[in-house]
């Protein structure tokens, strides 16, 4: 376990990456003892910075929810991080590359609460109650450490989260079975990734299930109006300056963006 002190000095290292666009050294090398609750530590100590700098708080991330990233990261669950309002976009945005380090895109449903949810033992259907909406979304994820990265750097990274866009046709949760939202992923005219809801956690509820009962553990939960990115059903794709991108949700519409 780490003192608060080297907490506090984790979140201002990458309160700096931030700025400057540059990767830190992993934070796992410069504090060998820290632990999962540690990084969840320097994640709200990053966001409560930010916060007090003016942003807010409008949602949550829940990134590794497919079996083979929890592998990739010796984690048996997924993790999360928190969604600010300078990082939140709409289609047909267009967004500067420079305003990240090495960023990657990702598509995902995002869930809109109607309602407060809080644990302990919420199920799916649960969420799906409280949910006033879902729409289609694209996830830009960007790392602010180096490479090889254990898993206490990214959830201390904000669990890798840049920003997030949405777009598309939004629906009620029970309008169709959102296991089966399908999705193709086109950068520059050419499809570079397709998949279907289900791939998250086999219903892509089931990770907002998993999120509310671990925000029940630190004495918090969802709230109405907040947005809720449910995790990625492509892998993510490199994105660059000049590209121009395009996800395509079939009948819930589509998602365009484009970066300079």
């Amino acid at each position: 376990m780490l003192t608060e002190g080297e907490r506090q000095q984790g979140a201002d290292a990458l309160l700096q990456a931030e700025r400057t666009r540059q990767a830190i050294p992993q934070l796992s090398k410069t504090y060998p003892g820290i632990e999962i609750e540690d990084a969840y530590r320097i994640q709200g100590l990053w966001a409560q910075a930010r916060i007090a700098n003016g942003a807010r708080m409008v949602g949550h991330k829940i990134g590794l929810t497919s079996r083979a990233m929890q592998m990739a990261s010796k984690m048996t669950e997924p993790d999360y991080g928190c969604i600010l309002d300078d990082a939140l976009y709409n289609d047909g945005a267009r967004i500067k590359a420079s305003d990240f380090i090495k960023p990657r895109l990702e598509v995902e449903l995002a869930f809109v609460m109607g309602q407060d949810l809080e644990g302990p033992g919420a199920r799916i259907y649960d969420v799906m109650r409280a949910t006033e909406m879902v729409l289609p979304a694209l996830e830009i994820i960007d790392y602010r450490t180096e490479v090889p990265r254990a898993i206490t750097d990214t959830i201390a990274d904000n669990a890798a989260f840049g920003a997030i866009v949405v777009g598309g046709r939004p629906i009620r949760p029970m309008d169709v079975d959102i296991r089966w939202i399908g999705a193709t992923l086109s950068k520059n005219g050419i499809i570079e990734e397709s998949g279907v809801s289900a791939a998250i956690m086999g219903h892509p509820a089931a990770g907002i299930a998993w999120l509310v009962n671990k925000l029940h553990a630190v004495g918090t939960g969802l709230r109405k109006g907040e947005i809720v990115l449910a995790g990625s059903f492509t892998r993510p794709v490199d994105i660059a300056a000049g590209d121009v991108i395009q996800a395509d949700y079939g009948p819930l519409g589509a998602i365009g963006v484009s970066l300079s």
